[in-house]
């Protein structure tokens, strides 16, 4: 039986914390992926059998993850990955185009050169992992070019704001990527870059049109997607369609 280091919670001689930042990251991408679906029960014993870790990082991780909104801790004290809400997708689509809108209208207005820089990185870094078909890279590329935005614009609440939606539409933007097989096309990455150029120019108008259009596309994607999937019967993971 191999040691533990119950002050750390993991194998002897691992860095404290680094156990359970390696459950933190395992169990995020999985949820993130859908892998793991909405619903499924996170068992602190079973996942440090899993991980061989005493519970004390499981225990770590699991509340990072509550956090963040892809864990939730039910009444009788189980543990569960966080269900989609499917009903509130309208009001969510509203709300994450406006931010789509404002951000990128206000990062026109008041950009600097050295948000260019940061805005052009993080699209180049957007468009290697569609070209890789890497899902979880574009979910995570994809809000960084769009926090970039939003940073240029200069307003720390709408920053806020439009980083919270980024983050909780997470497994919703993962079935927008689902539902081109992680085969991005290259339309919607050449969108990315009529943004920068509006931003660059300073065309809040133009900034504006091609803002609200990227937001309609995607929401557009997903609809149908979630509409084709309840009547084919795929699995999305979620009894509340």
């Amino acid at each position: 039986m191999k040691a533990k280091d119950e002050e750390n919670g993991s194998v002897k001689g691992r860095v404290r914390g680094q156990g359970a930042r390696t459950v933190y990251d395992t169990l995020r991408t999985a949820i993130l992926d859908l892998s793991l679906d909405p619903g499924s029960p996170l068992d602190e014993a079973t996942l440090s059998e899993r991980f061989d870790m005493s519970r004390t990082p499981i225990r770590e991780a699991l509340v990072r993850l509550v956090a963040e909104g892809l864990v939730k801790t039910l009444p009788n004290r189980n543990t569960v990955v966080a269900t989609i809400d499917f009903e509130q997708l309208p009001v969510y689509f509203e709300a994450l185009t406006l931010m789509y809108r404002v951000t990128t209208r206000s990062a026109a207005v008041h950009r600097h050169d050295e948000h260019m820089h940061d805005i052009r990185q993080h699209a180049a870094s957007y468009a290697e992992t569609v070209r890789q078909h890497d899902a979880p890279g574009m979910i995570q590329t994809n809000r960084d070019f769009h926090m970039a935005i939003a940073t240029a614009g200069g307003n720390s609440y709408f920053t806020a704001l439009f980083g919270r939606l980024l983050d909780e539409g997470r497994r919703i933007l993962r079935l927008y990527y689902r539902s081109f097989d992680d085969n991005l096309p290259r339309r919607y990455v050449d969108e990315h870059e009529q943004m920068i150029l509006a931003i660059e120019t300073r065309d809040a108008e133009r900034a504006d049109t091609l803002a609200a259009e990227h937001a309609a596309q995607i929401v557009k994607q997903i609809q149908s997607y979630i509409a084709r999937a309840t009547v084919t019967g795929i699995s999305l993971g979620t009894e509340r369609i």
